[in-house]
């Protein structure tokens, strides 16, 4: 969802390696409406437990010719959420995109394999606190609602970036056919700007838009959550 997603969120901004309460994650299942450049189609979201403190993050979106998934496994080390690996999918009509990142935390570094050139291929550095951009997506509903700083540094695409989203405001949105008023947080980089909602008590934003050269790119809204 950083925002990536090109992990939408691809999924966000430098993560000062807070600690918060291992508690605060549980299972959940969200549905989607996906709009990407004028393509409608369907996007889900799942957390489930994967075994000990690690969980899995996964992103599916279908749409007439294309497809997407991403997933992350992570683990929650005393409320700091550390990726182990992911994996990043995508066909477009007749293109097929497969790219694995693994993050060895004992080394301190992360590598990328599969359709990824040479000098995306890594080692990057690890630091305490890094995050890939779908986790960065879980992050920011976590922080707006913690009243803490929304400044991360994405680790993704053999590369670290420090990403930092700022709070505009309080709008209405619809969830679920209802109306709840979300906290709208904006990243702006270069051409490109991501914009998510935040509504309290979700784990997850309710609507999170990518938009490039001033255009709607992606746009995820909630219809469901489980």
């Amino acid at each position: 969802m950083a925002i990536a997603i090109k992990s939408v969120f691809v999924a966000s901004a430098l993560f000062a390696g807070a600690s918060f309460p291992a508690a605060a994650i549980e299972s959940f299942s969200a549905d989607y409406q996906a709009n990407y450049m004028g393509i409608v189609g369907t996007g889900k979201m799942t957390l489930q437990p994967a075994g000990g403190n690690q969980w899995k993050y996964t992103l599916n979106i279908r749409s007439s010719g294309a497809s997407l998934t991403q997933s992350t496994t992570f683990e929650d080390r005393n409320g700091q959420w550390r990726p182990l690996s992911s994996n990043d999918s995508s066909l477009l009509l007749i293109k097929k995109v497969n790219k694995i990142a693994t993050y060895d935390w004992n080394k301190n570094e992360a590598r990328w394999s599969g359709d990824v050139k040479a000098d995306r291929a890594g080692p990057v550095a690890l630091k305490a606190g890094d995050m890939d951009g779908m986790l960065i997506n879980l992050a920011i509903a976590r922080d707006v609602a913690a009243g803490k700083p929304l400044n991360y540094r994405m680790v993704e695409d053999g590369r670290a970036k420090q990403l930092s989203y700022e709070v505009a405001g309080k709008e209405t949105i619809t969830v679920e056919g209802k109306q709840k008023q979300a906290t709208k947080v904006i990243r702006n980089d270069g051409n490109k700007q991501t914009v998510a909602w935040v509504v309290p008590g979700l784990p997850v934003p309710a609507r999170i838009l990518q938009r490039k050269d001033g255009r709607d790119e992606m746009d995820l809204t909630l219809q469901a959550l489980r």
